[in-house]
């Protein structure tokens, strides 16, 4: 009994296998082994192809690379005079012929875009320009009247210092807080921050003035802050030639006196 049993499994096994070798056989004939090796060889292919660019893939940096060797140095040597002529025509026509609001806009928005000579300032001639500000625009109620000559504003005193930050020892950056203040009218003060590579060669500061409005804000910017901001995307950097100024500003604005 237990040999009849051993036989019949045995004729089973080789049914099996004999039919295993059928189907490999139809596998192979028909090509869909080589259908299938494709399809994976195909798969991995556009794997690797996926990951060489990605967004930090290796290919993706390359081209990257590539393209600002080539873009950024033409767009740092091209010409813009030629634009910022035709767009001061375009804007002075249409500032002739828009109402007030949209007026300023245009005024700043053409203030924004011509660029600023040189690559650095000086911090002197910064508080000079920022004394301009403040000679245009501050409050002058509440100052007395000075008659000698012609009626004018009594002056007002305003200052500019550079506060450097206590950084850490280890920190290859040094940081420092510029202060323009005018007592007189805190509406006039402004706060500049500024940090500088300890040990580079250009002794100059960076400056980040974080203030970025869009198209309708561009109506409430004052001028220091127009100047403020093209600096920032400018990068036009800082040589601290001072780090403390003071000085007595007479408002431009003239008193109405009434004769009694």
């Amino acid at each position: 009994m237990s040999s009849d049993t051993e036989v019949k499994q045995q004729v089973e096994n080789s049914s099996l296998e004999a039919e295993i070798k059928n189907v490999l056989g139809e596998f192979i004939g028909n090509g869909t082994v080589e259908k299938l090796v494709s399809q994976q060889l195909e798969k991995g292919i556009n794997n690797a192809l996926d990951n060489l660019f990605r967004s930090y893939g290796d290919i993706t940096k390359l081209i990257e690379e590539k393209i600002k060797s080539v873009m950024i140095p033409y767009l740092e040597n091209y010409n813009y005079d030629e634009y910022i002529v035709k767009l001061d025509s375009v804007l002075v026509e249409i500032l002739e012929n828009t109402a007030m609001d949209n007026k300023m806009i245009l005024e700043n928005f053409k203030s924004m875009m011509l660029p600023i000579e040189g690559e650095t300032m000086k911090l002197s001639e910064l508080f000079e320009k920022w004394t301009e500000y403040v000679a245009k625009n501050v409050e002058t109620d509440g100052l007395d009247i000075d008659y000698d000559d012609e009626p004018s504003y009594e002056y007002v005193e305003v200052t500019m210092e550079v506060e450097k930050s206590e950084d850490r020892s280890w920190s290859s950056f040094e940081h420092a807080i510029i202060n323009f203040e005018c007592e007189h009218d805190e509406k006039m003060n402004f706060q500049l921050r500024i940090s500088h590579y300890k040990d580079g060669r250009d002794k100059t500061w960076d400056i980040s003035y974080d203030r970025t409005p869009d198209i309708k804000s561009l109506r409430h910017l004052n001028d220091f802050e127009i100047l403020l901001m093209k600096m920032d995307q400018q990068r036009i950097t800082l040589d601290l030639d001072t780090d403390f100024e003071r000085e007595d500003i007479r408002p431009e604005k003239e008193p109405e006196v009434t004769l009694s």
